[in-house]
């Protein structure tokens, strides 16, 4: 069955001067021309993002690719991620996938996430991938694949969908 997210195209850019990587293209175009610094700025200043040790691996409008090294403190078992680490990365992958689709000026937080955990998550880190399905006005959604990662392999361990509430943030 062919993926109706993306299209798939040659790596490098697309007609429009858009980057591609891994010959992915997202349907979605940012409304922020600067999403990525802002993006940045805003999980900089988030504290769960400081204490999983999440960093961004990629960020294009409408996709996030992000990356949760293992620690103890994240274990079920030594060496294994527990399931509320793993949920919270799908959360935000999620999430920040359609945070990138936001108009300057605009936040969002999520009204509502449920994660399916399929394989045991033993490995060094935990990569999410989050990807936009709908971005609308009042209400967007996203969903996320995780995999861990084990001996430089990525083995998808669970998904996760994210419906967020978007509003006009305070200004001060």
């Amino acid at each position: 069955m062919a993926d109706r997210r993306v299209e798939t195209i040659a790596e490098g850019e697309d007609a429009k001067g858009r980057s591609v990587i891994g010959g992915r293209m997202s349907k979605f175009e940012a409304t922020n021309p600067n999403f990525a610094q802002d993006m940045e700025r805003l999980v900089e200043s988030m504290p769960i993002v400081t204490f999983l040790g999440l960093r961004f691996l990629s960020l294009e409008p409408g996709e996030v690719r992000i990356v949760m090294p293992y620690r103890d403190e994240l274990a079920f078992l030594p060496g294994t991620f527990h399931a509320g680490p793993i949920g919270t990365l799908a959360e935000i992958a999620a999430g920040w996938s359609v945070a990138t689709l936001l108009p300057v000026g605009w936040g969002n937080a999520t009204v509502d996430f449920s994660v399916k955990i399929f394989a045991p998550a033993i490995g060094s880190s935990l990569v999410a991938c989050g990807t936009a399905l709908s971005a609308g006005k009042t209400l967007s959604v996203g969903e996320a694949k995780v995999s861990v990662v084990q001996n430089g392999v990525e083995t998808l361990c669970a998904s996760g969908m994210a419906t967020l509430r978007n509003f006009r943030a305070a200004t001060e």
